[in-house]
């Protein structure tokens, strides 16, 4: 899809204009600073967007006020002593240097043991761990897949993991695939949940609309708690670098 993409500023407030071949208006806050983007049909006018970004400035507000009170990392050097985080719970990384294949594993219940060659750098480090929490992920979504796809009544045809600056997760629904992103396996279990089931409910309604709403008030009660705990979790200082 075609795709063109323009700024302009309501209320101080820089807006990315990006238009589609769509048929409605999409307006999105994203983190880490709450930057504002609408998605609208190739048709609709600067002004058309203003208004509509006008109608929602007290919610676009309220988003990025969010974003600014959640709590971020430092950026990760991947050194012994350094916090790490796996299904929500904190770990205290420690690192030894040792030739032969790298390799991560949690040891006892509150350390991360990084093995990796004599002089690795920091970013081949990240390389060791992004790899571990992906290979995790690629245990626990299968494992909920199975439980949840039976209950929303919908099944994908494939699925994957992969680090998103924007997305918690996305759903191709003609193609009925899901993305995860990497940084769920850092998250409270009920996080990757809550995504995941999101994303299966995205192939009964395409849109956060009412009847979306209501299907995960029927599948998933809970939801809103989990993804006000997403909210709370601190954000990964990489991952939101652009």
């Amino acid at each position: 899809m075609n795709t063109a993409s323009q700024f302009i500023t309501v209320s101080d407030i820089p807006v990315e204009i990006v238009r589609k071949n769509i048929k409605n208006i999409h307006l999105g806050v994203y983190p880490p600073e709450g930057r504002v983007r609408v998605s609208v049909p190739r048709h609709i006018t600067n002004e058309n967007v203003r208004l509509a970004v006008v109608t929602r400035l007290a919610w676009i507000k309220k988003q990025q006020e969010a974003f600014k009170k959640q709590p971020r990392q430092t950026e990760r050097e991947y050194v012994s002593g350094e916090s790490h985080y796996f299904q929500g719970k904190r770990y205290i990384l420690e690192v030894v240097e040792r030739y032969g294949k790298h390799s991560l594993r949690v040891k006892g219940n509150a350390k991360m043991l990084l093995e990796v060659s004599p002089g690795t750098s920091k970013d081949n480090r990240a390389v060791v761990v992004n790899d571990w929490y992906r290979q995790q992920l690629k245990i626990l979504i299968p494992q909920l897949l199975t439980k949840w796809q039976p209950i929303v009544g919908k099944d994908v045809s494939s699925w994957g993991v992969k680090k998103m600056k924007t997305k918690w997760g996305s759903c191709n629904i003609a193609n009925r695939r899901i993305w995860l992103n990497l940084e769920l396996a850092k998250k409270s279990p009920e996080c990757l949940e809550y995504i995941l089931v999101h994303e299966l409910v995205h192939l009964h309604e395409r849109h956060h609309n009412d009847n979306f709403r209501r299907l995960m008030d029927q599948f998933l009660p809970s939801w809103q708690q989990s993804r006000d705990t997403l909210k709370s979790e601190p954000l990964a200082h990489e991952d939101w670098n652009y």
